[in-house]
Formats: C-alpha cells, structure tokens, sequence
C-alpha cells in the first residue's frame, strides 16, 4: 500500500466512524485503474456480532450492512475522497462476510487514480 492508498484507507474509516459510530478496525486500500479496492476487518459492533449469533442473523445483518453502507454513501456525499483524489465518486460496490467479519468496498470514481498515484 502507497501513500496515497493508506491516507485513502484513513478517509474511508473517518467516513464511517462519522457516519456510523464505528469504523473498520483495520482498512487494506490498493487502487486498480479507476477503483479504489478497500479490504476491511474488524467491521461490526459487539451488537451487530450478537445479532449474528440468532436465528437468520448473519443473513439479516449481512444484508442491512451492505445495503446501509451504499446508502450512507448516497446520502452522505464523499466529498473529501473527491477532493484527495481529484477525481469524482461514480458509484460503491460493498459485501461482507459476517462469520469472518472482513468486508470489501470498492470505490469507482471517474479517473483512472492508479495512474495518477502510482
């Protein structure tokens, strides 16, 4: 991971400790072309690991927590992001794993940032 992946890697978890309450404990970023790949471990919340434990739990959570996550992001705009990468926030893909507690975000925005900060 460059400078420029672990200062990305810093925003994405001051995002969602913002607008979460809780960020990732540990945040991998490598960006490839256009995308920014965010590995994530340590995501959920000593609440959200108990919901996982019941009955249709992990399926629930997992769920709420991609779909939340791509909606914090459409409701919160990543200007920062833009701003450190001078380049536009296209879209979010996101999934988790909730047994091992490890999540993907992949960022796209409208340049090719690998290029720009390789």
């Amino acid at each position: 991971m460059n400078k420029y992946e672990a200062e990305f890697s810093n925003l994405v978890k001051s995002f969602r400790k913002k607008h979460m309450g809780k960020g990732p404990r540990k945040i991998n970023t490598t960006f490839c072309k256009n995308w920014a790949i965010c590995e994530m471990e340590g995501n959920l919340s000593p609440v959200e690991k108990f919901i996982a434990n019941g009955q249709d739990g992990k399926q629930m959570l997992r769920a709420a927590r991609t779909e939340m996550v791509k909606e914090m992001y459409r409701n919160n705009h990543p200007v920062e992001m833009e701003e450190f990468l001078q380049s536009e926030f296209v879209d979010l893909f996101v999934d988790i794993d909730i047994e091992k507690d490890f999540g993907m975000s992949i960022f796209v925005f409208s340049e090719d940032i690998q290029k720009k900060f390789s």
